[in-house]
């Protein structure tokens, strides 16, 4: 069993690698890295196999309209459950579902089975993400000292943006040199090491005197938000910048011949390009102490998100559209990073849970009703004439709607701009 976990604070230079210091960190850290790469491996596979089997961006869009089922139904009961139960354990149960999943899928893919399947299994795929996501978070604090925490979240972030590198850059020589069941194969093999890793990790603290389950209490999550505008300021402005800005709907489109023309291995790279900017922007922020004016920070990196968008969206250059999407991937890591610090040292533990899952619904929500937005406005303004042009208005005016919706909370959340220190809590202030 791992060793207890010291959260009293300590003074001293920064450590940019203080969280591995400690042996459950390490655990979550391996276990959660190697199913990511799953997921956006398999993820990835099935973006490109509905695309290759119908020739419909609008089957993109539906995509991501299946996987925000679950996020709205199920989000919030699903908070109020993690504050009650072992975190770990729950974590465990969302990825038996998964790989069950993943098996269903392999079969589907082997067999051409209806393309309905597939969209039943990325529903039911849905269901175990809305699971897992606060459960995850949630467990996150509680693996660290304190003063090590924005340094865990940094190399968590990080880890989620190399799989986001590693995994759609997989699924483009797989599918080149193998076919798609492979990649499903793969995601269950990841979910059954993280499985393991989590058996690593010390239970979480027992929480006591939890209010009674009522209806008050369910949505308390949201409750706490509205009384703490610095956290709901963040988490909103995320929502409506991915929301807007969802390029990644539209990578099939543009690595066709009709815009770059790149095939499956261009494919991959595209959809890692956003990935690898991150993973540059990550070493340096876990290189150098926490931010000192980080709502400053959060509105300028979201503003450049939405120049990136644009950039992309114009680009008929592989070269220029990699780097508007590393570019993009770069600054969406700082609002990445500030997002979830200001989210986990800002809720008392007995709510992270269900604040935890409010901002997995937004996130959730933003990602694939953007995916959903993005496949739909490029299909609403689609041309026979002209294949480049459906995608290319997505993808531009969801730029420009990013950057409308950052003057507009620079204007409306002042306690947001002003935001000094990104470490400091209630209790600092």
């Amino acid at each position: 069993m791992a060793e207890q976990i010291d959260h009293s604070e300590s003074e001293g230079t920064h450590d940019p690698v203080g969280a591995f210091r400690v042996a459950p960190f390490r655990w979550f850290f391996a276990g959660n890295l190697l199913f990511m790469l799953g997921t956006n491996l398999q993820a990835a596979v099935i973006a490109w196999e509905l695309y290759e089997r119908t020739g419909q961006l609008l089957h993109q869009a539906y995509l991501g309209l299946v996987q925000v089922i679950p996020v709205i139904l199920l989000a919030i009961p699903i908070g109020q459950l993690v504050d009650r139960v072992d975190r770990r354990w729950f974590v465990c149960l969302s990825l038996l579902l998964f790989l069950s999943t993943s098996i269903a899928l392999a079969v589907i893919s082997l067999m051409q089975a209806p393309i309905w399947m597939i969209f039943s299994c990325v529903l039911a795929n849905g269901v175990a993400r809305v699971m897992q996501q606060p459960a995850k978070a949630s467990m996150l604090p509680h693996l660290v000292p304190r003063n090590n925490f924005a340094n865990a979240v940094s190399w968590s972030s990080t880890g989620f943006q190399l799989s986001l590198v590693a995994g759609p850059a997989a699924a483009g020589f797989l599918l080149l040199w193998a076919e798609a069941y492979w990649a499903y194969l793969i995601a269950v093999a990841v979910a059954v090491f993280f499985v393991f890793a989590l058996t690593r990790i010390p239970g979480q603290p027992r929480r006591e005197a939890l209010e009674p389950l009522t209806a008050r209490s369910l949505l308390a999550g949201i409750a706490f938000l509205r009384r703490t505008p610095l956290v709901f300021g963040a988490i909103t402005l995320d929502m409506f910048a991915v929301l807007l800005g969802g390029a990644t709907a539209l990578l099939p489109a543009y690595s066709s011949p009709d815009i770059l023309d790149v095939g499956p291995t261009g494919y991959g790279w595209l959809r890692s390009a956003p990935g690898i900017g991150a993973i540059l922007m990550s070493l340096v922020l876990t290189s150098l102490p926490p931010m000192r004016r980080a709502g400053t920070a959060l509105l300028v990196s979201v503003a450049v998100f939405g120049v990136a968008t644009i950039g992309f969206g114009l680009s008929r250059s592989f070269p220029i559209s990699l780097a508007m999407l590393l570019t993009l991937g770069a600054f969406d890591m700082v609002s990445v990073i500030i997002r979830h610090t200001l989210i986990q040292l800002w809720t008392p533990d007995e709510m992270r849970g269900r604040v935890s899952a409010v901002n997995g619904m937004f996130i959730s929500v933003s990602n694939e009703l953007g995916s959903f937005e993005s496949g739909f406005v490029a299909h609403l303004f689609s041309r026979e004439d002209d294949k480049a042009f459906g995608p290319t208005v997505a993808a531009v005016s969801g730029g420009v709607g990013t950057l409308l919706v950052v003057a507009l909370m620079a204007l409306l959340n002042p306690q947001l701009r002003r935001h000094g220190r990104l470490d400091q809590g209630p209790q600092d202030h």
